[in-house]
Protein backbone atom coordinates (compact mmCIF):
# COMPACT_ATOMS: atom_id res chain seq x y z
CA UNK A 1 0.00 0.00 0.00
CA UNK A 2 1.20 3.48 -0.97
CA UNK A 3 2.02 5.13 2.24
CA UNK A 4 1.51 9.47 2.85
CA UNK A 5 4.74 9.86 4.44
CA UNK A 6 3.43 13.33 5.95
CA UNK A 7 6.31 14.58 8.41
CA UNK A 8 5.07 17.49 10.75
CA UNK A 9 6.15 19.21 13.90
CA UNK A 10 4.48 20.68 17.04
CA UNK A 11 6.41 22.58 19.68
CA UNK A 12 4.66 25.15 22.37
CA UNK A 13 6.36 25.59 25.84
CA UNK A 14 6.62 22.96 28.69
CA UNK A 15 3.01 22.19 29.84
CA UNK A 16 1.18 23.76 26.64
CA UNK A 17 -0.65 20.59 25.83
CA UNK A 18 1.72 19.10 23.05
CA UNK A 19 1.85 15.66 23.93
CA UNK A 20 -1.91 15.60 24.65
CA UNK A 21 -2.65 17.29 21.05
CA UNK A 22 -0.15 14.40 19.65
CA UNK A 23 -1.95 11.56 21.36
CA UNK A 24 -5.13 12.65 20.51
CA UNK A 25 -3.81 13.27 16.69
CA UNK A 26 -2.41 9.90 16.41
CA UNK A 27 -5.34 7.76 17.76
CA UNK A 28 -7.87 9.61 15.42
CA UNK A 29 -5.41 8.95 12.48
CA UNK A 30 -4.50 4.93 13.40
CA UNK A 31 -8.29 4.28 14.17
CA UNK A 32 -8.43 5.67 10.81
CA UNK A 33 -6.33 2.49 9.44
CA UNK A 34 -3.25 4.79 8.90
CA UNK A 35 0.43 4.32 10.09
CA UNK A 36 1.40 6.98 12.81
CA UNK A 37 5.37 7.32 14.22
CA UNK A 38 6.39 9.79 16.70
CA UNK A 39 9.69 11.27 17.06
CA UNK A 40 10.18 13.35 20.85
CA UNK A 41 13.32 15.81 21.26
CA UNK A 42 14.82 14.96 24.61
CA UNK A 43 17.28 18.66 24.65
CA UNK A 44 18.02 17.75 28.24
CA UNK A 45 18.84 14.31 27.27
CA UNK A 46 16.73 13.30 30.40
CA UNK A 47 14.50 10.22 29.67
CA UNK A 48 15.14 6.93 30.82
CA UNK A 49 14.69 3.69 29.10
CA UNK A 50 17.44 1.03 29.35
CA UNK A 51 17.64 1.25 33.43
CA UNK A 52 20.40 0.11 35.11
CA UNK A 53 21.02 -3.62 36.52
CA UNK A 54 19.21 -4.21 32.98
CA UNK A 55 20.89 -6.33 30.39
CA UNK A 56 20.32 -3.57 27.50
CA UNK A 57 21.82 -0.86 30.36
CA UNK A 58 25.25 -3.10 30.62
CA UNK A 59 25.25 -3.78 26.53
CA UNK A 60 24.59 -0.04 26.48
CA UNK A 61 27.41 0.68 28.89
CA UNK A 62 29.71 -0.67 26.10
CA UNK A 63 29.21 2.23 24.16
CA UNK A 64 27.99 -0.15 21.66
CA UNK A 65 24.81 0.74 19.43
CA UNK A 66 21.90 -2.03 20.98
CA UNK A 67 18.95 -3.05 19.67
CA UNK A 68 16.35 -4.79 21.61
CA UNK A 69 13.99 -7.23 19.51
CA UNK A 70 10.72 -8.64 21.25
CA UNK A 71 7.67 -9.87 19.77
CA UNK A 72 5.70 -6.73 19.77
CA UNK A 73 8.62 -3.93 19.45
CA UNK A 74 12.11 -3.02 18.76
CA UNK A 75 13.85 -0.37 20.73
CA UNK A 76 17.21 1.13 19.49
CA UNK A 77 19.52 2.52 22.27
CA UNK A 78 22.06 4.22 19.84
CA UNK A 79 24.61 6.37 20.65
CA UNK A 80 24.93 9.45 19.36
CA UNK A 81 21.93 11.61 17.75
CA UNK A 82 20.05 11.06 15.08
CA UNK A 83 19.07 13.46 11.85
CA UNK A 84 15.15 13.29 10.73
CA UNK A 85 16.61 12.07 8.06
CA UNK A 86 17.79 9.54 9.85
CA UNK A 87 14.59 8.75 11.56
CA UNK A 88 12.70 9.11 8.32
CA UNK A 89 14.50 6.09 7.01
CA UNK A 90 14.20 3.62 9.92
CA UNK A 91 10.74 3.94 10.18
CA UNK A 92 10.24 4.40 6.37
CA UNK A 93 7.35 2.65 6.37
CA UNK A 94 4.53 4.92 7.51
CA UNK A 95 1.44 7.41 6.36
CA UNK A 96 2.69 10.67 9.43
CA UNK A 97 5.64 11.20 11.41
CA UNK A 98 4.72 13.52 13.95
CA UNK A 99 7.90 14.79 15.54
CA UNK A 100 7.47 17.11 19.14
CA UNK A 101 10.02 19.51 19.59
CA UNK A 102 13.35 20.06 17.73
CA UNK A 103 12.44 23.59 17.02
CA UNK A 104 15.58 24.04 14.43
CA UNK A 105 14.28 21.28 12.10
CA UNK A 106 12.87 23.08 8.67
CA UNK A 107 9.26 21.42 8.69
CA UNK A 108 5.51 22.19 9.15
CA UNK A 109 5.47 23.27 12.01
CA UNK A 110 2.27 24.19 14.70
CA UNK A 111 3.21 25.92 18.10
CA UNK A 112 0.84 24.97 20.77
CA UNK A 113 -0.25 27.52 23.42
CA UNK A 114 -2.55 27.78 26.63
CA UNK A 115 -2.80 30.77 28.70
CA UNK A 116 -0.34 32.81 27.09
CA UNK A 117 1.54 32.73 24.07
CA UNK A 118 5.12 32.88 23.40
CA UNK A 119 6.08 35.13 20.65
CA UNK A 120 9.61 33.66 20.47
CA UNK A 121 7.91 30.43 18.80
CA UNK A 122 5.92 33.04 15.43
CA UNK A 123 8.98 32.82 12.85
CA UNK A 124 9.36 29.18 13.50
CA UNK A 125 5.84 27.98 13.16
CA UNK A 126 3.02 27.84 10.45
CA UNK A 127 0.39 27.36 12.54
CA UNK A 128 -0.82 27.84 16.09
CA UNK A 129 -3.28 25.67 17.47
CA UNK A 130 -5.14 27.27 20.63
CA UNK A 131 -7.82 26.95 22.78
CA UNK A 132 -10.32 30.12 24.04
CA UNK A 133 -7.79 31.39 26.90
CA UNK A 134 -5.74 32.88 24.11
CA UNK A 135 -6.62 36.14 22.03
CA UNK A 136 -6.34 35.18 18.62
CA UNK A 137 -6.05 39.32 18.20
CA UNK A 138 -2.73 39.17 19.20
CA UNK A 139 -1.78 36.12 16.76
CA UNK A 140 0.45 37.85 13.52
CA UNK A 141 -1.43 37.15 10.33
CA UNK A 142 0.24 35.09 8.85
CA UNK A 143 0.08 32.30 11.23
CA UNK A 144 -2.81 29.86 10.72
CA UNK A 145 -5.39 29.39 13.72
CA UNK A 146 -6.46 26.09 14.95
CA UNK A 147 -8.68 24.94 17.77
CA UNK A 148 -6.30 23.19 20.41
CA UNK A 149 -9.42 21.48 21.80
CA UNK A 150 -10.42 19.71 17.59
CA UNK A 151 -8.18 17.18 16.95
CA UNK A 152 -9.72 16.89 13.72
CA UNK A 153 -8.91 20.68 12.84
CA UNK A 154 -5.39 19.43 13.12
CA UNK A 155 -5.60 16.98 11.15
CA UNK A 156 -7.13 18.75 8.42
CA UNK A 157 -4.72 21.40 8.42
CA UNK A 158 -1.35 18.60 8.69
CA UNK A 159 -2.79 17.16 5.33
CA UNK A 160 -2.53 20.07 3.71
CA UNK A 161 0.71 21.47 4.90
CA UNK A 162 2.64 18.48 5.97
CA UNK A 163 5.99 17.69 4.30
CA UNK A 164 6.04 14.76 1.85
CA UNK A 165 9.12 12.80 2.37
Amino acid sequence: MNKKRLVVAFSGPSNSGKTTAIVKVASILQDSGFKVCIVKHDPKDKAMFDREGKDSFKFSQTGADVAVVSPNKTTIFKKGTSTIDELISIFDDFDYLLVEGLKTLELPRISIFRNNLDESYFNVSDALAIDDSIDENSIPKNLDILNLNSPEDIINWIDKNAKRV
